[in-house]
């Protein structure tokens, strides 16, 4: 319970500080932020309909239909948004988005960080988890072998192509930056990293019941 709910908070804090540094953000957050703008759609409604197809991708990955992890992810997602607002208009508030931008970039690879560190957290406890990072979750361990990664990579091939579709209709790219560079490259790194140093007695609890 430590894992999920330190690892729940710690994502929200993390993204929060993206999103109000506003220098880059992790490639899901970012393709959510230009699916926002061409849609004309708030970011936490398309985080909340990215999350759910996640929900649904997970049952797929699984090869089963787990109920339990279904309704688990699905309220991960409501708290996880309402707590990404709250620390984002939190930072905002304090003055985040006026510093310069060697600044902002520094605090938006702090939230980098800070997320990844989360994701190690609640993986590990797998009680519930972001849905996305439980498909991350479920492709490291059910199809690459442990390679974390590996299966960071494979994730973000799906925003990719979004935030290039988006530039391509809308032509202007948003939320993409420096941070969003540091994440892309050292996510998978960051998550194993916080696997062997963070809270390391945590282990991952593999459930006797899933089919893997």
């Amino acid at each position: 319970m430590f894992g999920l709910v330190s690892g729940l908070l710690l994502n929200a804090f993390g993204n929060g500080l993206c999103i109000s540094g506003n220098a880059g953000s992790g490639l899901w957050t970012a393709s959510a932020v230009n699916l926002s703008k061409l849609t004309n759609t708030s970011v936490g409604v398309i985080l909340f309909a990215l999350g759910t197809i996640n929900v649904l991708t997970n049952q797929f990955l699984i090869r089963h239909w787990d109920v339990q992890r279904f309704i688990g992810e699905f309220c991960f997602i409501f708290f996880f948004s309402y707590f990404v607002n709250t620390f984002a208009h939190f930072f905002n508030y304090l003055g985040v988005p006026n510093l310069p931008f060697l600044a902002r970039c520094l605090i938006s690879c702090s939230g980098v960080i800070f997320f990844c560190t989360a994701i190690s957290l609640y993986q590990r406890a797998n009680i519930i988890m972001h849905p996305n990072d439980d498909t991350t979750n479920l492709l490291r361990f059910l199809y690459l072998k442990g390679n974390s990664t590996a299966a960071q990579l494979l994730d973000f091939v799906i925003p990719i192509i979004i935030i290039i579709f988006c530039a391509i209709l809308s032509h202007r790219l948003l939320a993409v930056n420096i941070a969003t560079l540091f994440s892309f490259l050292f996510n998978g790194l960051i998550i194993a990293e916080a696997d062997r140093l963070v809270f390391p007695q945590l282990k991952h609890n593999f459930k006797n019941d899933e089919k893997y």
